[in-house]
């Protein structure tokens, strides 16, 4: 054996093949290569199981618990937990015990929940049934049995069972249609192709006989790349190479659609598949909410230590003395004697810290798991964002960020399929500087779609006639357009026109859809591609047929797509189309200028522009490209660098023939939309690889620039005038004077930044020259953060992650939003701090790897707006409330050690330290947190400047936290001294014990601390309820409940004798306590006066200084909703419960209102001159605070009561 076969064979056995190699080798059907072949070398691929559950049933328990405690708060606890067990502690184990495992129980109860569901999911996936050849029959089998090499079966309308490779189809030109809506959304049909050494197989006994092994790289998560070879073997003649592309993969979990069967042969299996590959979770996000909380936690627990600390050091500084030592009744052991005084200090300082260590709430991260878990299914169930059209409402995809929403301050826009509707619609080409619009008026008469072509001019001179017929020729071949003929597709009916099937266009671009159809209105049909020829009806309903050689495919980087085909006549052709500045650069002859002005023109008004060109090959140029494209597609090892050389020889030396413009509506809102999250506070940025002029159109119409705004541009145009640092200065400057002239009288003037991607790369890039006066980056920074709105415009998908990176990075560290609805939106959106996809018309890749996904863009004012605020207000109090109640809760433990001898006696019984964070104060703030709401949904929308109260996470900074922190200390010491002044004055009853004389009371220490505790509980539960708004009747059957249950419980607890307590030290405690009527007195008194100062605090600051949140829940208790009459309805008495339904039923009043407000329905095709043109004081002439709440001529109703 040749050595170098024995250490492969020790390779891929011992190490595994696909950890040190870059390709893998199958062999189609298991069978062996020919003996000259390479040595057949078997090779282990995992079977074709898909696992998406995280534990099996033995290991749940220990990884579970594993991935628990690498919490750092369930590790202290844990901690604490076992010194409660080793030592000596004034408390009981159950104290910490118990609420740790009962935390410890809920989550794992749901993390065992959720995993369970996804081996449910896994085992319906994993016994599907499969049709497999073997030996020249069809054998049903198990999915999990399917192997790597084995042939299978797909009939119409099943799934692919694994990553295939397509081998034959039962249609005659080899090709399958298949839709991904499960892997990327897109439910158009995708043409893929059979091998076609393979594709004349139609039989299972033809498909067996196949000897071939396949050569493709490993397995890799990209869902659009593959590349690979296969190798058919002959009897006595050479191995037959032919390449494998994406176009010849079938992916896991698409679907076989209009194709009775296929053949195919496993490529990649189980976890080896793209789709599992894709399963793999993005990186955690973690909100602002979530530092702030761990923060507050650090300070409590070095409050924690300092509390041991000074207790351990008083300790010993009072038994300093002999008489102070022990008392008499505590005789230490030998041991205790014994020990070195520095053990015993360590030892009494742990004791302290069990004793202290309930100010850490431990319960408060289940309530905060639960709490967004549970609060994120508002957002879904929200039937304001649910849209009819397509079918689906919004998707929460990770609850961690819910808070995060409320605290937007830049939001990175995408704008086609994102402001704009990304529906196509013709509106004209140029040919040579001609200009051909359908539906145009010809000789006086309006020309209908059929008798448009009359609008071509039948006799032009020869060069301007062969130039048109190639132009629309070119449009006809050059694009990857799809014809269905069928009356029904998926049960839908298609292409039904005078009560017969005619033929419709599918594509996953609707700009291709929309040229083709385009060419239709203007005489020239594309029909069909047949056994790979193209056939086209032209004007004179003539069909002419092209041979289809290459299709150089779109990507963005070279942004055009070509063809290579050969006309009847023998010529061959290669036709061009792309963007302008793809196109330019490589043209050679044709009437650039004409054609330039006319994009220029068309980018202006907003219309999104192709440019067309055309090169004749001569047949020695043709075997030339043929050769490179070959060369280059065989290859296994840098196949895209080397497609794209081949591309880059092959596209050039082109003829101008024209260009083409298409439509692509606003969308519905999206003005609206914008403006809103203006006047919230957030800066928006436009993000497209769309050119200026067509990006800077649909900015103007969605009123991210407004006529009043001065355009600042930063563009390469300008770059080659002056030098960047020239440019970046002059505009700093600018922005600067403007401000330091904002302080003064002097009207702000609103300034919007322009930059391209060109540009952009050169500000990124550190240069020698702004060394000496600081980094470009920066300049940049200063000069859009004096921005009201920025557009990046020619952004490759990479540079918008980069804006956005940028942005977080920068010294303010803003909270950043990005939204797109396509592929190119990716990287921006798990950039961002929030990333929210959208389910548009260029797949589902965004919504798939976003935070959050939703419909429409116009449903991203109420998803911020609303649900970001109240998500921000519920979170925020149940942090601080939390912290708070724990501060009421052990500072008077700390304070009782003053009176004790410093012995750690607790305060508190073991059952009301237990039950104090898990029963007693949890349900009422879980419930509050879900919902409260502080404001009416209405008015949040109405005002947007309402979030501008809650951003830069107002509601968590220090001074709020520590007056918050002072509360607490203040009640605590409020509940300790007043109970102890009502224990002042005891005497000694004739039994011997101590009765106080001033509320007739028995006196003990579980007295005093049960007196305590029940101030504690009654304070704390009813200082949320003064700061509930939103009353329902779960609000009060959970709060007075909880009370209920707290009185129930210590009666139950000290009423009875329990067998299975050592000790009854509770028994008749809390009932005699209650038999006094000056202990019920001071009861309400201390509970009074705790609450007194937050109320008085609010009052002033409501009556001083209110927010705007407070004055608008002022206008709302009054009835009165000011600034909210349309001028033209006047009022409405018709009352609106602003907050008396569910979220899942947020209805706005307004959508009664008849008519839409015009201008977002129109074209967006604006000049900068003319919309400089018109009434300038337009905008001035619309109060911010009238501005539409859904986008209508409505601007709400009068009088509306706003009240919960």
């Amino acid at each position: 054996m040749d050595f170098s076969v024995l250490r492969n064979l020790i390779s891929r056995y011992c190490a595994g093949e696909e950890y040190w190699v870059d390709s893998r080798t199958v062999y189609i059907g298991h069978k062996e290569p020919p003996p000259a072949a390479e040595a057949y070398i078997p090779q282990r691929y995992p079977d074709n199981r898909i696992v998406s559950s995280k534990y099996t049933l033995w290991n749940f328990i220990p990884k579970n618990l594993f991935e628990q405690f690498r919490r750092i708060a369930n590790f202290y606890f844990l901690l604490i937990f076992l010194v409660q067990l080793i030592i000596d502690t004034p408390t009981s184990p159950v104290t910490s015990g118990l609420p740790l495992f009962f935390v410890i129980t809920v989550t794992a109860i749901k993390q065992g929940y959720e995993d369970w569901l996804r081996h449910k999911a896994d085992c319906s996936i994993n016994e599907c049934p499969v049709d497999m050849v073997q030996q020249g029959m069809v054998v049903r089998t198990q999915s999990s049995k399917l192997r790597v090499g084995d042939v299978v079966m797909v009939r119409e309308d099943e799934t692919f069972p694994c990553d295939l490779i397509l081998l034959s189809s039962s249609r005659g030109d080899g090709t399958c249609y298949v839709t991904t809506t499960s892997l990327d959304g897109e439910s158009s049909h995708k043409t893929y192709y059979a091998v076609p050494d393979t594709m004349a197989f139609k039989t299972e006994q033809e498909v067996d006989s196949l000897h071939a092994t396949i050569e493709c790289e490993q397995p890799q998560p990209d869902l659009y790349k593959f590349v690979g070879r296969i190798n058919i073997y002959k009897e006595r003649e050479d191995p037959i190479a032919r390449p494998l592309g994406a176009e010849n993969l079938l992916l896991r979990g698409a679907t076989l659609k209009n194709t009775e069967h296929i053949y195919a042969v496993a490529i990649y299996t189980g976890m080896d598949t793209k789709m599992a590959l894709n399963y793999q979770s993005k990186s955690q996000k973690r909100s602002a909410v979530e530092k702030s909380m761990n923060a507050f936690l650090i300070v409590y627990l070095c409050i924690l230590i300092s509390k041991a600390v000074i207790n351990t050091v008083l300790k010993y500084a009072w038994q300093w003395s002999a008489d102070r030592d022990e008392p008499w009744y505590n005789h230490r052991t030998e041991i205790d004697r014994e020990r070195h005084v520095v053990i015993r200090a360590f030892t009494d300082f742990l004791a302290f810290m069990v004793l202290f260590n309930y100010i850490i709430p431990v319960s408060m991260y289940v309530t905060v798991e639960m709490q967004k878990f549970l609060g994120s299914y508002f957002i879904a169930w929200d039937k304001d964002m649910y849209d009819e059209e397509l079918g689906v409402g919004a998707q929460v995809n990770t609850s961690d960020l819910n808070e995060e929403l409320g605290q937007v301050e830049y939001v990175f826009t995408d704008k086609t399929g994102t402001l704009t509707e990304n529906n196509m619609e013709f509106i004209e080409c140029c040919v040579d500087g001609h200009v051909y619009i359908p539906h145009a008026i010809c000789n006086g008469q309006i020309l209908s779609a059929a008798s448009s072509i009359d609008m071509i001019d039948s006799s032009p001179g020869g060069y301007r006639r062969e130039h048109e017929d190639l132009f629309f020729r070119a449009l006809c071949l050059c694009h990857t357009v799809q014809v269905k003929e069928e009356e029904t597709v998926d049960s839908i009916k298609r292409g039904i026109h005078l009560g017969k099937p005619t033929s419709f266009y599918i594509s996953s671009s609707p700009d291709e859809v929309a040229l083709v159809e385009g060419m239709k209105r203007l005489g020239y049909t594309y029909l069909r591609l047949k056994d790979s020829h193209m056939e086209i009806l032209n004007k004179d309903d003539e069909i002419e047929r092209f041979e289809l050689l290459h299709v150089l495919n779109f990507d963005s980087v070279r942004r055009r797509m070509s063809v290579i085909v050969k006309s009847c006549s023998g010529e061959y052709l290669l036709f061009c189309k792309g963007a302008d500045t793809s196109i330019f650069p490589r043209v050679v002859s044709g009437k650039v200028e004409q054609v330039r002005a006319r994009v220029e023109q068309n980018a202006v008004e907003g219309l999104r522009t192709l440019c067309v060109a055309y090169r004749s090959l001569s047949p020695a140029e043709y075997e030339e490209a043929c050769h490179q494209l070959s060369d280059a597609k065989l290859a296994l090892k840098d196949r895209d660098q080397r497609l794209a050389q081949a591309y880059d020889l092959i596209e050039r030396d082109f003829t101008l023939l024209g260009a083409t413009a298409v439509e692509d509506r606003l969308q519905e809102k999206a003005a609206d939309t914008i403006e809103s999250l203006q006047k919230a506070g957030m800066k928006v940025w436009v993000l497209t690889g769309d050119k200026m002029e067509t990006a800077a159109a649909t900015c103007y119409a969605s009123k991210l620039f407004r006529r009043s705004t001065q355009i600042l541009e930063l563009t390469k145009k300008r770059t080659e005038e002056q030098s960047l640092h020239d440019v970046l200065f002059d505009l700093s400057r600018t922005v600067l004077r403007q401000r330091s002239l904002s302080g003064l009288s002097v009207e702000c003037q609103d300034y919007g930044l322009i930059i391209d991607g060109a540009t952009l790369s050169a500000v990124l890039k550190p240069s020698p020259e702004s060394s000496g006066s600081g980094n470009y980056r920066e300049i940049f920074l200063e000069i859009s953060r004096n921005c009201s709105a920025v557009l990046c415009c020619r952004m490759a998908p990479l540079q918008k992650a980069q804006i956005v990176k940028l942005i977080k990075a920068s010294k303010e560290h803003p909270i950043t939003l990005a939204i797109g609805d396509g592929a190119n939106d990716v990287s921006m959106i798990l950039e961002a701090h929030v990333g929210i996809g959208i389910m548009g018309k260029e797949g589902r890749q965004a919504a798939r790897n976003s935070d959050y996904a939703i419909p429409k863009f116009k449903h991203l004012k109420k998803m911020l707006l609303v649900h970001g605020h109240f998500y921000y207000i519920r979170i925020a109090e149940l942090v601080q409330y939390f912290f708070y109640k724990n501060v009421c809760f052990i500072f008077p433990q700390f304070l009782y050690q003053f009176f004790c001898g410093f012995s750690q006696q607790p305060l508190y019984d073991t059952a009301y330290l237990t039950l104090y964070n898990i029963s007693f104060t949890s349900l009422p703030i879980l419930l509050y947190s879900l919902i409260e709401k502080h404001i009416s949904i209405e008015m949040l929308k109405r005002d947007p400047t309402l979030y501008r109260d809650v951003a830069k996470n107002a509601l968590l900074r220090w001074p709020v936290f520590l007056y918050w922190t002072c509360l607490g200390l203040f009640n605590a010491c409020i509940f300790f001294f007043g109970a102890y002044f009502l224990f002042d004055n005891t005497t000694f009853t004739s039994n011997g014990q101590l009765m106080t004389t001033n509320t007739q009371m028995m006196f003990g220490n579980w007295t005093f601390g049960t007196l305590v505790f029940t101030v504690l509980v009654f304070t704390v539960t009813l200082k949320l309820a003064l700061d509930t708004h939103h009353w329902t009747w779960i609000n009060h059957f959970v709060i007075w409940g909880s009370l209920l249950f707290y009185v129930i419980f210590s009666l139950l607890w000290g009423g009875i004798i329990w067998p299975f307590l050592n000790y009854q030290r509770m028994y008749y405690v809390f009932m005699q306590m209650l038999s006094s009527g000056p202990a019920w007195l001071g009861i309400i008194l201390l509970i009074t006066i705790s609450l007194l100062p937050d109320v008085v605090k609010k009052v002033l600051c409501r009556t001083l200084w209110p927010t705007a949140t407070e004055r608008a829940q002022r206008v709302r208790a009054d009835g009165v909703c000011e600034g909210s009459v349309s001028p033209a309805t006047g009022p409405d008495p018709s009352p609106v419960a602003g907050g008396g339904g569910s979220e899942s039923d947020m209805l706005c009043p307004a959508r009664t209102c008849e008519g839409e407000r015009g201008g977002e329905g129109v074209r967006a095709a604006r000049t900068y001159d003319s919309m400089m043109s018109h009434n300038p004081n337009y905008l001035l002439s619309q109060p911010l605070d009238h501005a539409p709440s859904d986008g209508k001529g409505c601007y709400g109703n009068c009088g509306v009561h706003l009240g919960h």
